[in-house]
């Protein structure tokens, strides 16, 4: 619909409609072996940083193609339509550079930032520990004042790009008395001495896009490194979250967007009883409910995104479009498995990939229940 479009430029749409062809073209085809083999998406990356992608959420100055939000977040619906995977990827690779642009200083975005816009090099994002995610005070990676910079020690779980990435910008406790208020971001280069990635995880869904657990033992990170000042770290991450909320989005409409043309297809060629299935009123039904959730889910995205893209705050915003778009995905997958029947539960077919690829989207980046936090605490006024 054009509602979709809105605050979308030509430019943005010439780009939107080259990453819809490279998608149904490069990313498709390789997607369910990909899946299968549990390989990386991340052989894509040259591809991507080619035609801008893994710098869309960077301004042209340090490299973007200077793509507006809305125009970001179509690209990856159309990504995430072919490869789930790779919007995965892409987006935790925004992670990494998002922190780096909105905690850094000019001389740490000339630095670091137009190699990552190209692909040149990836990032990962280490927020998340054994312990658990959803709440960053309580993280127990340490970071001490040592010499003119730092000593890190610590693990994290469940870093996407992490066996890839050329930098990990890792969040550790500098102050650990002060909760929250003591929580300091920094890149840390992934070769660097002391720094050990586990093995990929054996993940359910966006098998081909690997997470790792990371060690970090006694690593020397330069004062050059750090992001912002001491205890800035939390609100980096937060605002950062705050951004990837809707590449979430932009992965469950895309994928929701897959399974409903698929589903109409199916339904207007599958014949029972002498006609389509799409004649029956009680399918005619089923399908109405998937498209009216995923335009509710639309809706909510672009909202979220006339704000970002006005400089308003969005968390709100963001929260809600993440918190409706996941768990819309999940009835309209699950919809169309059942209007497919047996053929819908079969790998032969992608909507048995999209069922799993889809589940990972109620928990990462704040699960649904974080979600219905900050949108509470939003509405009420409290902290």
């Amino acid at each position: 619909m054009t509602s979709h479009r809105q605050g979308v430029t030509d430019e943005d749409l010439d780009l939107v409609e080259a990453v819809g062809r490279f998608s149904a073209g490069t990313l498709a085809p390789r997607a369910a072996a990909l899946d299968e083999t549990e390989g990386s998406c991340l052989e894509h990356v040259p591809a991507l940083g080619a035609m801008g992608l893994m710098g869309l959420n960077l301004p042209a100055s340090l490299g973007g193609p200077g793509v507006s939000a809305a125009g970001m977040l179509l690209a990856l619906v159309e990504v995430s339509k072919h490869c789930a995977a790779t919007s995965s990827m892409i987006g935790a690779h925004y992670l990494g550079t998002d922190a780096v642009y909105l905690g850094g200083d000019d001389a740490q975005h000339r630095r670091l930032l137009p190699r990552a816009a190209t692909g040149d090099e990836v990032y990962g994002f280490a927020l998340t520990e054994p312990g658990g995610g959803s709440n960053p005070a309580d993280l127990t990676t340490r970071a001490v004042r040592d010499g003119d910079g730092y000593r890190l020690d610590g693990q994290k779980q469940f870093i996407s790009n992490a066996g890839a990435a050329d930098r990990l910008v890792v969040f550790a406790k500098t102050d650990p008395a002060a909760g929250a208020r003591g929580v300091t971001a920094f890149v840390v280069d992934a070769t660097a001495a002391g720094v050990s990635v586990g093995p990929p995880e054996k993940l359910m869904g966006i098998r081909s896009a690997p997470s790792h657990s990371v060690r970090f033992d006694h690593v020397r990170v330069p004062l050059a490194d750090r992001l912002g000042e001491e205890g800035s770290g939390f609100r980096i991450a937060m605002r950062v979250l705050d951004n990837s909320r809707l590449d979430v989005v932009a992965t469950s409409l895309g994928i929701a967007e897959a399974a409903l043309a698929l589903t109409v297809s199916w339904l207007q060629e599958r014949h029972v009883g002498g006609e389509p299935l799409a004649r029956k009123q009680g399918v005619q039904w089923m399908v109405a409910d998937m498209k009216v959730r995923l335009e509710a889910a639309w809706a909510l995205a672009m909202q979220a995104v006339s704000r970002r893209a006005a400089g308003a705050p969005f968390s709100m915003e963001s929260a809600t479009a993440k918190l409706y778009a996941s768990e819309m995905v999940a009835f309209v997958v699950d919809t169309a498995q059942q209007l497919h029947g047996g053929y819908g539960y079969s790998r032969a077919l992608p909507l048995e990939r999209m069922a799993r690829d889809a589940r990972i989207l109620r928990i990462y980046e704040g699960a649904s229940e974080v979600q219905r936090t900050i949108i509470a605490r939003g509405v009420l006024g409290t902290r």
